[in-house]
Order: structure tokens, then C-alpha cells, then sequence
């Protein structure tokens, strides 16, 4: 089995449809499908926040971000489609619009969005179109999610100053984008890297997502 169709070869489990959440439904209680994005304005001490990036395979996603201070919980899913309830096979084809994506909840009096940007960076290829490492087409391409004009500015900033710095002779091809209805991915994709880590390393590894990090950014640490 190569390593391109091992992703798309996890069983399928048709329990329920998932329910379309916003931005904000990550939080306990919160349902509301038609409510808008979320803001990050006037939190107190112990309210979650919440923030979406697309990195290509949203289980590296969230292992990225399970690692950061601050990070009270992910959860891969699909956003900035045309279709609701949206199943795997949809989206890995490419013909609903969606981008894999991941919803970070986190402590505000921790971390903040901001540093969420700058901790994305090192974890994605910027400079390649509609892909991600071994994974093509649009449903995999690098973005990141706003939900205010601050969190806008915030991120096309963070784009800017990496982009002047001059470590890439190529344009940055990351999109920052609106937030958009987030549907969560069916469960076996959840915490997919500890549910199954041999698995999960062979598909990193042999995608080839480590070695372009290291070139792109040097090796860590």
C-alpha cells in the first residue's frame, strides 16, 4: 500500500452525521450552527478561545499544535465548503469545496492567537500551492482562519514580516482567510497520531513532511 492511499484506506464509520459547527461550537454547550464567527474580545480568566489553521493532513495539524502551552484541545475537521456534513472521501477528493482543517481551543491567559500564528509557520510548507507535502489539491492547501478584523491584522502581519525577512526567495502562498462553518471529522480521524502512532509515523515519515520542514526551516531545537 503506498503511502498516498493509506490515509484514505482508515475504515469508514457511518454512526451519525456530525452537526455543523461554527467557529465557537467548540466550547461545552454550544450548538448554534448559525451563529457567526467567533470573537475573541472581553474573555476572562478560564474562557476558551478558539482558532482554525489548514496545514494538509490535519492529523499532523494536530499533533503540532497538541505539543504548544496554551492548547486545551484540537479536533480535525473540514471548512470553507459548499456541502453539509461533508464525509472524508468527499473532502479527500476534492469535490466539496472544503480544506482539511483544524480547531484549536485554547487558554487566552496562556497563549493567544498571535503566537498560534507563529508557532503554524514552522509547521507547514508555505510556498507550495494547492498541497501539502505528499498531499495534492485545494482540500490540502495551507490557510489560515480569522474571525475578527483584529485576528486579521494580526495574521496578514505575521505573513508580512516572514515574507520581508528573506528567508524564501519564493512568495508565500499561505491564504488567510474568513472563518467559515467547521464540520469535525469523523471520530477514528481524532487524535489519530495517539490513537494510532505506528501508523500515523509511517504516513509522516514516508509523506516526506519532516525532511521539507527541515529544509524549509532548519532542523528544530
Amino acid at each position: 500500500m503506498s503511502v498516498f492511499s493509506l490515509r484514505r484506506a482508515a475504515p469508514v464509520f457511518i454512526a451519525s452525521l456530525l452537526t455543523a459547527i461554527t467557529l465557537s461550537a467548540c466550547k461545552p454547550g454550544a450548538a448554534d450552527a448559525t451563529q457567526s464567527t467567533p470573537t475573541t474580545s472581553s474573555l476572562v480568566p478560564g474562557e476558551q478561545a478558539v482558532a482554525v489553521f489548514a496545514g494538509g493532513c490535519f492529523w499532523c495539524t494536530e499533533s503540532d499544535f497538541d505539543k504548544m502551552p496554551g492548547v486545551l484541545s484540537t479536533t480535525s475537521g473540514y471548512t470553507g465548503g459548499n456541502v453539509e456534513n461533508p464525509t472524508y472521501e468527499q473532502v479527500s477528493a476534492g469535490t466539496t469545496g472544503h480544506i482539511e482543517a483544524v480547531l484549536v481551543s485554547y487558554d487566552p491567559t496562556i497563549t493567544s492567537y498571535a503566537k498560534l500564528v507563529e508557532a503554524f509557520w514552522p509547521t507547514i510548507d508555505p510556498l507550495t500551492a494547492n498541497a501539502q507535502f505528499c498531499d495534492q489539491g485545494e482540500q490540502y492547501r495551507s490557510a489560515i482562519f480569522y474571525s475578527t478584523p483584529e485576528e486579521k491584522a494580526v495574521a496578514e502581519a505575521s505573513r508580512d514580516a516572514l515574507q520581508a525577512s528573506g528567508r524564501f526567495d519564493q512568495p508565500i502562498v499561505t491564504e488567510i482567510l474568513p472563518g467559515a462553518v467547521f464540520y469535525p471529522a469523523e471520530e477514528y480521524h481524532q487524535d489519530y497520531y495517539m490513537k494510532n502512532p505506528l501508523r500515523y509515523a509511517y504516513y509522516r515519515n514516508g509523506c516526506g513532511r519532516d525532511d521539507r520542514l527541515e529544509q524549509l526551516w532548519g532542523k528544530k531545537g
